[in-house]
């Protein structure tokens, strides 16, 4: 390599050979310097290959002459330089490890970042898109790198003789890689348009396999000798603890939901114990009894099984289905025992009800299987014996609607449901294989309990919502797939399941108006007419459809997610803001704490000279040199306004200039210094003049200032969710109650600040619609009307699905209480 070291801090070590380092540490820097050479010079070459073909496909799309003009006048700087890159970027790298035990100031970041006092930004707008690209690098490559990245930080903490490196500081961490590109990308001459698409192509090109890569430098020492034995072990247990709800600690509550589209399924079934549970209870063996029944039903619409669990053999299937028959059998049963009683108690001596014809008959409704078509007899005089259609019959049957179109239906009239579907198949079949023909019982209560979780699916779709015609749409050939494949109802991953869930989710109650995407509602119906005009019992024909529609979400999760993060950065803006703003508060109320100025002089401190003080604190923080002397000034000016003395011309020079700097026209300034320089009055310019003005400026961070009710004292349920939420991680998403009706709406919880209590909410697009402190949060958890979703609320689907079993266990529950009664009797 060949170039020209850039100049450095005469502290800090440039190489490692003149670092003053142990031996031993020297040796293993130099060795590790070595063994990552190689790789980033041909990954830093390769980048500026590809750096360059960018810049020339922008030049040929580029908008217009003057925008074609940069790119070229780039171009021509790049190929005049880029021999410069690679060694300033290894010089810089090697610095870094030279310069491990090196302290590094505090305000160093800050300091390299000063900016103009002329301007009146509080920063660039160049450092800031810088900040923010190199930031979502680094950040993007930490979290996939995380456990790697904590075994470099330990291992660099022995090297440094120091506590363990974070993400932030570590020398061959992303975060430190990044800035040293945008230090050595300075001998480039780039504009900030070029410096971009260079930082987007080092994320490609070098950071691409950075977890990888920091496992082979793991590897690398450990066989040095530097922590050999180290091993990452996260302790899951305490963090599921640490993010649960104390009320809820004891019950095993899920984690909260934190992903875009929902998180893994959560798809009840039946474990083989619960199996024989109920098995047992319903044939009357001894191995179970009708509250074990009950109670095996309840762990499994409460406790879901993971998809390890649900591999389950075809006999455990087929199992589970002759159990969801059953259980069916037990709520037609007591459907039709409902009814009946409702019956006798209308003839009972001074009943008030009325009968319909033949009182002595069976109740009317569709209550016993013959009734919704399936294997009893057919009614009526002259019926003969019913013949019972196969299977393939009811599938050509259903073939031969899939491809109808919807009939009409009046605005007011309910749309089509699975009962309504199995009575027009029934009447299509009879029509062709005479009147008697019935569906087997397995047929009919597949039928049934897809019947059953329509209606729980339908419960959460918006009426008027597109998805909800889609899904009478998708009615046919979901019945179909089932038909086809009972497991339908046990697998956990079933492609006909999953693409029901995303439609249903599209048109979820818990969508705002801002929330819905058109895009993603084109999509979906493709797929569904996809699916209708193509399946013929090929499960591919699902899975293509879904894939096509996860891959559409997953875009617009990256989207959303990019979204949330600028609005992230805004959020932290504004709260470092409201922080230096306090701070400066703080500060002016601590100088006056024993000699007070006048009513006016205190105003233009609160108001004019808390300005200064802010953005000091904002550009330089608090350690610097500039804070410091602003505390000193305050000081100057608290003793030069309580004390009998003549003007102070030098105090009123740093104050004016001061002003200026943060944006005050110079007579404002010049005018507001001579009040703060003296006790005197000032006679060129009046109080009323100069409150005027005042009041008519604009404060600093005045514009998105929202002022806030003070903070009334927590009760104890407060005080309990208040510290749940702290523990939560970014990302939950919470439901929030809009009307007395119960109506939810999902936003997601992107950041909060632990100093200030600020939260910010965004919605499923990762737009912003809404910001509430903590406190307010927590009094909304505590009176019900917002709350976390958990993992396991986390698809539509599997909480309908949990919802229909959980309808069966609690007539099964029943039958297994009245059952003992009744032998009493």
């Amino acid at each position: 390599m060949t170039g020209t070291r850039p100049p450095s801090p005469a502290a800090t070590p440039t190489t490692i050979a003149s670092s003053a380092l142990p031996p031993r540490v020297r040796r293993v820097l130099q060795n590790l310097y070595d063994h990552i050479a190689t790789d980033f010079i041909a990954a830093l070459n390769a980048m500026l290959v590809e750096f360059e073909q960018q810049l020339f496909k922008q030049a040929e799309q580029a908008r217009s002459n003057h925008l074609q003009a940069q790119v070229f006048v780039d171009l021509r700087a790049l190929q005049k330089h880029r021999t410069e890159l690679v060694p300033h970027y290894m010089f810089g790298l090697e610095a870094e490890l030279a310069g491990i035990r090196t302290p590094r100031p505090a305000a160093e970041t800050a300091s390299a970042l000063r900016l103009d006092y002329q301007t009146l930004t509080l920063v660039e707008d160049a450092v800031m898109d810088q900040e923010i690209v190199l930031r979502e690098v680094a950040r993007r490559h930490e979290q996939r790198g995380n456990a790697q990245i904590l075994m470099l930080g330990q291992r660099f903490g022995v090297l440094a003789r120091a506590p363990a490196y974070d993400a932030d500081t570590l020398p061959l961490g992303p975060h430190r890689l990044c800035q040293v590109l945008k230090e050595a990308a300075t001998c480039l001459q780039l504009s900030l348009d070029a410096q971009l698409v260079l930082y987007r192509t080092f994320d490609h090109k070098v950071m691409q396999n950075y977890s990888e890569w920091a496992g082979t430098v793991n590897q690398f020492l450990s066989r040095e000798g530097i922590l050999p034995g180290l091993v990452y072990m996260p302790r899951r247990v305490r963090v599921q603890e640490a993010i649960r709800h104390p009320r809820d600690a004891a019950d095993g509550t899920a984690r909260p939901l934190t992903g875009w589209q929902g998180a893994a399924s959560h798809w009840a079934t039946l474990t083989p114990e619960q199996l024989n549970a109920v098995a047992g209870a319903l044939t009357g063996s001894s191995t179970a009894s009708g509250a074990g029944a009950a109670a095996a039903v309840a762990q499994a619409g409460e406790a879901p099984r993971t998809s390890a669990d649900n591999a389950e053999t075809p006999g455990d299937a087929a199992g589970s289905f002759e159990v969801l028959q059953k259980l069916l059998a037990i709520r037609r049963g007591g459907l039709q025992a409902d009814a009946q009683a409702l019956a006798d108690a209308a003839v009972q001596p001074g009943g008030h009800g009325t009968l319909a014809q033949g009182t002595g008959g069976p109740p009317a409704g569709p209550t016993g299987p013959g009734d919704r078509g399936g294997a009893g007899t057919p009614s009526g005089p002259g019926a003969g014996a019913p013949r019972l259609l196969p299977t393939p019959d009811v599938l050509n049957t259903l073939q031969a609607m899939q491809a109808a179109p919807l009939p009409a239906r009046a605005p007011e009239q309910p749309r089509r449901t699975v009962q309504d579907l199995q009575q027009a198949m029934l009447a299509a079949a009879r029509a062709q294989h005479g009147p008697d023909a019935t569906l087997a019982s397995a047929d009919s209560d597949t039928f049934e309990l897809l019947d059953l979780l329509y209606n729980e699916i339908e419960r959460e779709v918006q009426h008027d919502a597109p998805a909800a015609d889609m899904l009478v749409r998708l009615q046919v050939p979901v019945v179909q797939a089932a038909l086809r494949d009972r497991n339908f109802f046990l697998r956990a991953q079933h492609p006909a399941r999953d693409l029901l869930n995303t439609v249903a989710e599209s048109g979820a109650t818990w969508l705002g108006e801002e929330d819905v995407d058109p895009q993603l509602l084109q999509k979906l119906h493709q797929a569904v007419e996809t699916v209708v005009e193509t399946y013929e019992g090929d499960e591919t024909v699902f899975e293509d459809a879904s894939r096509e529609v996860q891959q559409h979400l997953q875009a617009a999760a990256r989207k959303a997610e990019l979204a949330e993060r600028r609005q992230v950065e805004a959020a932290r803006g504004k709260d470092r803001l409201e922080i230096a703003k306090q701070r400066a508060a703080e500060t002016i109320e601590s100088a006056m704490a024993e000699a007070k100025p006048q009513k006016f002089v205190q105003a233009l401190l609160s108001q004019a000279w808390a300005d200064v003080l802010t953005l000091t604190q904002l550009r330089n923080g608090e350690t610097s040199g500039e804070w410091a002397d602003a505390l000193q000034t305050t000081l100057e000016i608290v003793a030069a306004t309580t004390t009998a003395q003549g003007a102070n011309a030098e105090l009123a020079g740093k104050v004016e200039k001061s002003l200026v700097q943060v944006g005050y026209h110079e007579d404002e300034a010049a005018a507001i210094a001579r009040r703060l320089s003296s006790a005197e009055e000032d006679e060129t310019t009046s109080r009323t003049e100069l409150t005027a003005r005042l009041k008519a400026r604009a404060r600093l961070g005045g514009q998105s200032e929202v002022k806030k009710k003070p903070a009334q004292p927590r009760t104890p349920e407060e005080q309990e969710c208040y510290d749940y939420l702290r523990t939560l991680p970014f990302g939950t998403w919470f439901e929030f109650t809009r009307n007395q009706q119960g109506d939810v709406q999902r936003q997601r919880l992107s950041w909060f600040s632990p100093v200030t209590g600020n939260a910010l909410f965004v919605n499923q697009r990762g737009q912003r619609v809404g910001e509430h402190s903590l406190d307010t949060l927590a009094h909304l958890m505590a009176k019900g009307q917002a709350q976390v979703v958990t993992e396991d609320r986390g698809r539509l689907i599997d909480r309908a699905w949990n919802a229909t079993l959980n309808a069966l266990r609690s007539l099964t529950g029943r039958r297994g209480e009245a059952e003992p009664a009744g032998g009493a009797a």
